[in-house]
């Protein structure tokens, strides 16, 4: 019989090493997982899948640490603040996806959010964003500085860039960049890494409901936070029709789905201080910074 503590932890450790697979699989091709599959298919063997593990084994290794190095240290952000501050959380949850060009949904924990006050909901919400930066930028730089766009983009499916990986391509002077979409056959595994870090913290960032956004918005504003929620809600539902990129109606769904009004806190009132205020402030800039819109561009 399985003890209570290793029950907390069956099925998170299964996830992850799903999710670890799940990533190392995507990046060993190219990040066109679906049409490997479909190529198997139509082909009737296996061979070219073996192929591509032989010939893409150590890209799907780096883009798997990669990843899974910039989720851990954001999940590991919140599960440790919910330790130090002794709220009841699950371990971190990590949701493994084989078949999307990027090998994972993200990675959640569960919390029993209403035993903690205001300055304890901040330091959790925010200290997983913080936390999985640390490690993505200098993926990214690294990424960049391995760019070779000077080859043609290959058509198909594209990565937009955000603000962030946008300036910093510029700030390198990479050749050949003119437009701000990379193409799957220009990206390295650093490079796929930094994106999707940076895709998943910028919407984790949202300042909506009870995503990381959420927590920081809510204990700079309170209530005040809520119209805020649900312009951003409509916003995103009016990009999504006007440029007809409905590649957001899962994410969007999903933010109706958890409700855009944050929940009260332990204790309101709870002062944060100067430097939470700066800080969350400061924070708030992460979606623009790192959520590009547009997300993928797909080439007809």
């Amino acid at each position: 019989m399985q003890s209570s503590e290793q029950r907390r932890y069956y099925w998170p450790t299964i996830l992850f090493l799903l999710t670890c697979l799940s990533t190392f699989w995507v990046g060993l091709t190219n990040w066109q997982p679906l049409e490997t599959i479909i190529a198997a298919f139509e082909s009737g063997s296996l061979m070219s899948i073996r192929r591509a593990v032989l010939a893409h084994w150590f890209d799907g290794l780096l883009y798997m640490l990669c990843v899974l190095a910039i989720l851990v240290l954001h999940e590991f952000g919140h599960f440790f603040a919910t330790v130090i501050y002794r709220i009841p959380a699950t371990a971190p949850i990590f949701i493994p996806f084989p078949l999307n060009a990027i090998g994972t949904l993200g990675a959640v924990i569960g919390m029993l959010g209403e035993h903690a006050d205001r300055k304890q909901i901040f330091d959790i919400g925010i200290a997983g964003p913080l936390a999985g930066l640390v490690v993505a930028i200098p993926i990214a730089f690294i990424g960049v500085a391995s760019l070779d766009l000077t080859q043609p983009g290959g058509g198909g499916l594209g990565f937009k860039m955000p603000l962030a990986l946008d300036w910093m391509i510029r700030w390198f002077g990479i050749e050949g960049y003119e437009s701000s979409t990379v193409w799957l056959n220009q990206l390295n595994p650093f490079f796929a890494a930094a994106w999707v870090g940076f895709l998943i913290t910028g919407l984790n960032m949202m300042p909506v409901g009870q995503l990381d956004g959420g927590h920081v918005m809510y204990t700079l504003f309170g209530r005040r936070a809520y119209p805020v929620a649900k312009l951003i809600i409509i916003l995103a539902i009016a990009f999504m029709v006007y440029f007809q990129h409905f590649v957001l109606i899962v994410m969007v769904s999903l933010l109706l789905f958890i409700g855009t009004e944050h929940p009260p806190t332990r204790d309101d009132d709870v002062p944060i201080g100067w430097f939470r205020w700066v800080l969350g402030l400061a924070s708030l800039s992460i979606p623009v910074l790192c959520f590009p819109p547009m997300i993928f561009e797909i080439a007809v």
